[in-house]
């Protein structure tokens, strides 16, 4: 499943009709959450029973009935989405919060099926059918969508942004590039130092987005409390601020992104560490430095090209790596401030490198569980691999790594990204 993302070019009355159409979905959706938890036990509430509810709901609200019928199921769904996980999380004993699900206060998005959309046959636009009065709306993206046929785009999404509007297109091919075997094995040990250290010694800077461009968006937030509330300079200034966020947020993804892809083009077999980094984050001391950092998503979009290239992604359990010697297997105890690895044996190797050996032997020795089955990056909308429970999981590439790279879908021989734009 791949998702191509365009810009949208309107008229301020059509951004006005997408806002609305977003409002009404948030609404669709906090009813349905309010009508399964207003039900007796005993009805036992089904995804069906949601879908029903929103066409009750378009035959009591006008606003409602505006809005095409599908893009009020697909709104339920998402209820049902968050219903279904908190069970999950329930059955399986989830430790701390099981997730309930809560009331939505700032939808951005607005997602339709397979009806209330027209795509123009030559010219890239996209026509919303509805009654919102959204109309006609101007596609600016690097990729032809017209190359894929339209009965294999299962979802047109219009989300909002800080830096505007965007309209998703969720396609139903399968992206594999399956690249030549190297024989090379590497294990990966992520860190605050270094972005992360490889078995072979090598180290990538940490970027640290946010810390660089943190004084700029201080300084922004500042000039939000110093005009009046409800005030028009009052929203432009959060919408500066909410612009320089986002900056940042790209900035991370696309260095995952790079890094990601290039380590794993070369290595056959990529072995990291099983990080539990949310519960990492309620170190208050090293929250903002290890979010910065972006391991998570690293990981991810590690476990998405280890299956696009035919590759292999191990994850190993992340115990004593940095204690235990590569060479002799003791155990030498050091604290964080400590980079240096001196064993008895004779090894002297940075903390780092020392672990990314160490991992790599655990991988090597199927300690770990592979993750080459990923599916790519969870982003915040809910275009994914499952259409029916709308998971998160979406396959998000750029055009730059297009063009460095070999990456062809394999039915249509096309680019399998849509552009990122800063």
């Amino acid at each position: 499943m791949l998702v191509l993302e365009y810009k949208v070019k309107a008229k301020p009355v059509q951004y006005r009709a997408i806002d609305e159409a977003i409002r009404t979905v948030q609404f669709i959706r906090n009813k349905c959450l309010r009508y399964w938890m207003d039900a007796p036990k005993q009805d036992n509430i089904k995804r069906f029973d949601l879908n029903k509810y929103s066409t009750e709901l378009r035959n009591e609200f006008t606003f409602v009935k505006d809005l095409n019928s599908m893009a009020c199921q697909a709104s339920a769904e998402r209820t049902w989405f968050a219903i279904s996980r908190f069970y999950d999380n329930c059955k399986s004993n989830k430790p701390g919060n099981s997730g309930f699900p809560r009331f939505q206060k700032n939808n951005r998005s607005v997602e339709y099926k397979t009806t209330g959309w027209k795509l123009h046959p030559t010219l890239r636009r996209l026509t919303i059918t509805d009654k919102k009065g959204i109309g006609e709306l101007k596609l600016l993206g690097k990729w032809d969508i017209h190359t894929y046929p339209v009965k294999s785009m299962k979802r047109v999404r219009l989300v909002r942004r800080a830096d505007g509007y965007y309209c998703q297109f969720c396609v139903d091919v399968e992206c594999i590039d399956i690249q030549p075997h190297t024989a090379q094995k590497i294990g990966l040990d992520v860190g605050l130092e270094s972005f992360y250290t490889d078995s072979n010694g090598h180290s990538e800077p940490n970027p640290r987005f946010l810390r660089k461009a943190e004084s700029e968006i201080k300084q922004a937030q500042r000039r939000i409390y110093k005009k009046r509330k409800g005030s028009t300079q009052r929203r432009k200034a959060r919408a500066r601020y909410s612009r320089k966020h986002l900056r940042v947020s790209r900035q991370r993804n696309e260095h995952a992104k790079s890094l990601a892809r290039n380590v794993c083009k070369y290595n056959d077999l990529v072995a990291y560490e099983d990080l539990r980094v949310s519960n990492m984050l309620k170190n208050h001391c090293l929250a903002k430095s290890i979010a910065d950092a972006s391991w998570y998503q690293f990981r991810q979009w590690i476990e998405y090209f280890a299956g696009k290239f035919g590759k292999e992604a191990v994850a190993v359990p992340p115990q004593y790596t940095s204690q235990e010697c590569s060479q002799c297997k003791r155990v030498v105890k050091k604290s964080l401030s400590t980079r240096t690895h001196v064993c008895q044996c004779g090894c002297v190797l940075h903390r780092d490198t020392n672990a990314a050996i160490n991992i790599l032997h655990k991988a090597k020795s199927r300690g770990g569980h592979p993750r080459s089955n990923a599916k790519g990056v969870a982003t915040s909308t809910l275009v994914g691999a499952s259409l029916l429970e709308q998971v998160a999981t979406t396959n998000l590439e750029s055009p730059s790594m297009q063009e460095r790279g070999v990456s062809k879908t394999t039915d249509l021989n096309r680019p399998t990204c849509f552009r990122q734009r800063l």
